[in-house]
């Protein structure tokens, strides 16, 4: 969607770019970092000063205790952190529990490694959790469950009691649980983020992942972290080494200097930003036929296009982008096939004057069908 969108020199609210701007902050300390000569390979698990940051930092807002030197390794985004994981805990032919709709990188990686994948569907609107459901998904060969929250591409944030299930069922069956905390930041309507790890009995088998990609606007810098219990840390550090030697250096000091120097007012002010821009889609999509599910956090929203003509969400993507000049995802993306045919994923983590621009079009799409020229 983002060539097609190019092609058609649409606005792009498809790709979870981040186009808003890098702190001052972040970037200099980068640059001094590359001048100063730190270009070469690190330690496989990252730079002392950056792991010491994240250990402060997950002490502080996650209320989580990690040693830097025994727990903590700093990835090739979350991504990396995932894939390094799921490589030192899991074989394959064992079966992991995700929620729907999913992340198309957590599917894949499984995927790519011979784990497999079994979805407990989230009830739209709302995303609901069933319990029920969960439970009856859990079989022998079940090794661990996927938490995304605040998810991409809903918006879900999972409460304490379904967090709390969640955790019950991993105690009763000795899981693991890989929890995807990379819009920890992101959250609207008085919500507080919650680490699954925080929860009674749970730090020894939660394998804990963020990192810097979307509270820091790099995403392209690839910069992440994964907090673990001792055991686990040299494994995943070595299948971390093994495939990507180490994240970029130079940038492990400038967001390190981030978590250093970015105080309480840089996080509430990037949730105030983010929660006005929830508002400006969700109220342009809403006009445009296109109800949303307001996202709880994160900062995608899917919504509703059985409207729009076409035989799949694909098809209404392309109607959309060729008639209002704004891009989406189609929902197939994030569900088993045909259940997202009806869904698009607009994502607002754009500049002012982009976002300005596509609520521009939208409006006019609403009014004519199609945009202004």
């Amino acid at each position: 969607m983002s060539v097609e969108c190019e092609r058609l020199h649409g606005v792009n609210l498809a790709q979870g770019i981040c186009d808003t701007p890098t702190s001052d902050v972040v970037r200099e300390a980068a640059k001094e970092a590359i001048t100063a000569g730190l270009n070469q390979y690190v330690r496989l698990d990252g730079i002392p000063p950056l792991r010491t940051a994240i250990a402060t930092k997950l002490r502080e807002f996650n209320h989580l205790d990690y040693d830097p030197e025994r727990e903590i390794v700093v990835t090739n985004g979350s991504t990396g952190a995932f894939y390094a994981a799921c490589c030192a805990l899991l074989d394959p032919g064992d079966e992991i529990i995700a929620f729907e709709p999913f992340y198309s990188y957590h599917l894949n990686t499984l995927s790519a490694l011979g784990a497999k994948p079994v979805l407990v569907q989230l009830a739209a609107p709302a995303w609901t959790l069933s319990l029920q459901e969960l439970a009856a998904a859990i079989s022998p060969k079940t090794r661990a469950i996927i938490l995304n929250s605040p998810s991409n591409p809903c918006g879900k944030v999972f409460s304490l009691d379904e967090l709390c299930a969640i955790a019950e069922l991993a105690a009763e069956h000795d899981l693991f649980v890989f929890t995807d905390e990379i819009y920890e930041y992101f959250l609207y309507d008085g919500r507080a983020h919650i680490s699954f790890a925080r929860l009674p009995g749970m730090r020894e088998r939660t394998i804990t992942i963020s990192g810097f990609s979307k509270t820091f606007s790099v995403t392209g810098w690839r910069i992440g972290y994964l907090a673990c219990d001792a055991r686990w840390k040299q494994p995943i550090a070595y299948y971390h080494d093994l495939n990507y030697i180490c994240a970029p250096s130079p940038l492990q000091v400038g967001v390190a200097a981030g978590l250093e120097q970015l105080g309480a007012d840089f996080y509430t002010q990037l949730a105030a930003d983010y929660d006005r821009k929830r508002t400006l889609v969700c109220d342009a999509l809403r006009e445009a036929g296109l109800t949303p599910s307001v996202p709880e956090g994160a900062y995608y929203v899917l919504a509703d296009a059985s409207a729009l003509p076409g035989a799949d969400s694909k098809q209404k993507a392309m109607f959309l982008l060729e008639n209002s000049g704004v891009a989406a995802v189609p929902g197939s993306a994030f569900f088993e096939s045909g259940r997202g045919d009806n869904f698009l994923r607009f994502c607002f983590a754009k500049t002012d004057a982009d976002l300005t621009e596509a609520v521009t079009r939208l409006h006019a799409f609403a009014e004519t069908g199609v945009a202004k020229a």
